[in-house]
């Protein structure tokens, strides 16, 4: 039997003849012969781009030379603080060439709506005759513990705490400014409010400027044994005047005094001005820590006070004990009412049903 792997068949004649047919390449072989598919799916080659140019530097500019500090003028050697005080203190300063100066400013001040927010004075403080407090029976600032002194010192904390509570807006604007007032003259308006100020001026935490406002008659000034010399009303009838150039320095730490000034026929008229709110204001904001006592005329007698309680936060008035009537004391609180908070002082009372006598714990004896 003969190999026949290698033959190729050819198709026989037969009832069992299959029909081999030859196959034709498909389209896409023939498509494949005619075009190279390859080619065309190979990933052409990016050329890189060319690198961007860089831009040369601009040349420096030398910098100006800086101009030297001038040299800082040697201060003279007259002038020495004479005290120190906390920051929104007033300081005293006395002037070199003993020329007194009120109108310097702190420089270095922020101002506040064209106010200063420290005030500095250049003139020495004015002396406080202490023999005439002892002789008017007032408290002596350096003087040992008497009962006066204690009674003020209650008064003085209900007034401090109220100012307080004011500063921080929980009670009636203006807390920092107290009038003193009486229905009539001769109960001890102006007694107690300067008491009141020696005492706030002892505090450690406050200052105190003690405002005469009874313009028609002034009695601070003389009380303490002050000169005289331009104050509040001279301020609001003249706007080249500035206030705080009349205020007076004393040498009691913490306490400073604001003279009446000169006599006007037009008082009430010029405390209704509107120049009177933008003058307190700035009486407060150059000392954040500052109380301002007014010393008010009585209420019956002048018209003054029912405009000045209209710029206070506080108003004490002060009853005298079997002087002052009960028909008088309802109508001054009813002029006053301007301020929505008044206190009552009891002055020149000589029996207290409690048994009070303040000072004997301290070796002072009546």
């Amino acid at each position: 039997m003969s190999d026949q792997g290698d033959t190729p068949q050819t198709p026989q004649d037969g009832p069992d003849r299959v029909p081999v047919r030859k196959t034709a390449p498909s389209l896409i072989e023939r498509a494949a012969g005619t075009f190279d598919f390859r080619q065309h799916l190979r990933t052409p080659a990016v050329p890189p781009l060319p690198p961007k140019p860089v831009a040369a530097p601009p040349a420096a500019v030398p910098a100006p030379a800086p101009e030297p500090d001038p040299a800082p003028e040697p201060l003279p050697e007259a002038v020495v603080p004479v005290s120190f005080a906390p920051e929104g203190a007033q300081v005293f300063i006395p002037a070199a060439d003993g020329v007194e100066d009120n109108s310097a400013v702190d420089a270095a001040a922020t101002p506040l709506d064209g106010i200063p927010s420290r005030q500095r004075f250049r003139k020495a403080p004015q002396p406080i005759d202490r023999r005439l407090l002892r002789e008017q029976c007032l408290i002596e600032p350096e003087g040992p513990v008497s009962a006066l002194l204690e009674e003020f010192r209650i008064v003085k904390r209900q007034l401090l705490l109220t100012a307080a509570d004011s500063r921080a807006g929980r009670t009636a604007r203006h807390g920092e400014r107290i009038l003193v007032c009486s229905a009539h003259p001769g109960e001890g308006k102006t007694f107690c409010a300067v008491n009141l100020a020696l005492s706030i001026a002892a505090e450690k935490d406050n200052e105190v400027l003690l405002v005469d406002a009874d313009f028609a008659k002034p009695s601070v000034l003389s009380t303490l044994g002050l000169p005289g010399g331009p104050g509040l009303m001279d301020a609001l009838a003249d706007p080249e005047v500035m206030v705080e150039e009349c205020i007076i320095p004393t040498d009691i730490p913490g306490l400073s005094v604001l003279p009446a000034g000169n006599q006007t026929g037009s008082d009430t008229e010029y405390l209704a001005s509107a120049r009177t709110r933008a003058i307190l204001d700035r009486l407060t904001a150059q000392a954040p820590n500052r109380i301002v006592i007014f010393d008010s005329p009585p209420a019956l007698a002048a018209s003054p006070a029912s405009e000045l309680a209209m710029h206070v936060g506080q108003a004490v008035m002060v009853v005298r004990a079997d002087v002052t009537g009960e028909a008088a004391l309802r109508d001054a609180v009813g002029i006053l009412s301007g301020c929505a908070d008044i206190k009552l002082l009891l002055n020149g009372t000589r029996f207290s049903p409690t048994g009070r006598r303040f000072g004997t714990y301290y070796g002072y004896k009546e």
